[in-house]
C-alpha cells in the first residue's frame, strides 16, 4: 500500500470510529504507534471530524448565545490544532526527503504535501456524510438522486487528488520538485500581533 492509499484508509477508519459514538467530546485511544506518521494522520482526521460536527452544532438556530460563543472559541482552537498538525506532517516530509538533491530545473509546488493531505482528510468526511444522505430512506427520491450524483463527484475528486499527491511525493523523492515548510503565522491567535489582544495589555 502506498502512502496516499494508507492516508485514505486511516481517514476512512477514523471517521467511522467517530461515528460509533457521534459525540464531539468522546475520548478515544490513538490506535497507531506513538510518534508514527500514522498516529499523526489519525489525530489530524480526528480533529477535522470533531470540528465538522462542531460546525453543525453551532448552526442550530436555537443555540444559546453564550453556548455559541464558547463553541466558536472551541472551533478557533481546533483550527489552530489542525494547522499545527499539518505543519508537523510537512516536517515529516521535509525530514524524509532531506537527503534528496533537487535537480537544477526542479520546481516548487503550489501547496505542500501536508496541505494537500489536509484536503484529502476533509474529502473523507464529505464522502462519509454524502453517502449517508444518498442512503437515506426518509428523504425524497430527488434528494437521494442529487446526493448520489454529488457522491460520485466526491469519489472522483478523491481519486484525482490521491493521484496528484502520489505524483507530488514521487517528484520530490526524485528531485523533480522541492518543498519548503512555511509556518502559517496566524496573527489573530497571537497576543503580540492581534491589536484587539495587545491593546488590552
Amino acid at each position: 500500500m502506498n502512502f496516499v492509499d494508507n492516508c485514505n484508509k486511516i481517514f476512512d477508519s477514523t471517521v467511522a470510529l467517530y461515528h460509533r459514538t457521534d459525540d464531539v467530546d468522546a475520548k478515544v485511544a490513538n490506535p497507531y504507534p506513538e510518534g508514527s506518521i500514522e498516529a499523526d494522520l489519525f489525530v489530524k482526521n480526528w480533529i477535522d471530524t470533531v470540528q465538522w460536527h462542531l460546525e453543525d452544532i453551532i448552526r442550530d438556530p436555537q443555540i444559546d448565545p453564550v453556548a455559541a460563543l464558547a463553541l466558536k472559541r472551541r472551533i478557533d482552537k481546533s483550527n489552530q490544532d489542525r494547522t499545527d498538525l499539518v505543519e508537523k506532517i510537512d516536517t515529516y516530509f521535509r525530514n524524509l526527503y532531506a537527503g534528496v538533491k533537487p535537480a537544477p530545473d526542479a520546481t516548487i509546488n503550489t501547496e505542500s504535501p501536508a496541505w494537500a493531505i489536509d484536503r484529502l482528510s476533509i474529502l473523507a468526511l464529505k464522502i462519509y456524510h454524502m453517502r449517508e444522505e444518498a442512503e437515506r430512506t426518509d428523504a425524497s427520491a430527488e434528494h437521494v438522486a442529487r446526493c448520489r450524483a454529488k457522491l460520485a463527484v466526491l469519489l472522483e475528486q478523491r481519486t484525482d487528488l490521491s493521484t496528484a499527491i502520489a505524483q507530488l511525493l514521487d517528484d520530490i523523492a526524485a528531485g523533480r520538485k522541492y518543498m519548503k515548510v512555511y509556518r502559517q503565522m496566524k496573527m489573530y491567535n497571537d497576543p503580540d500581533t492581534n491589536p484587539v489582544l495587545y491593546g488590552k495589555k
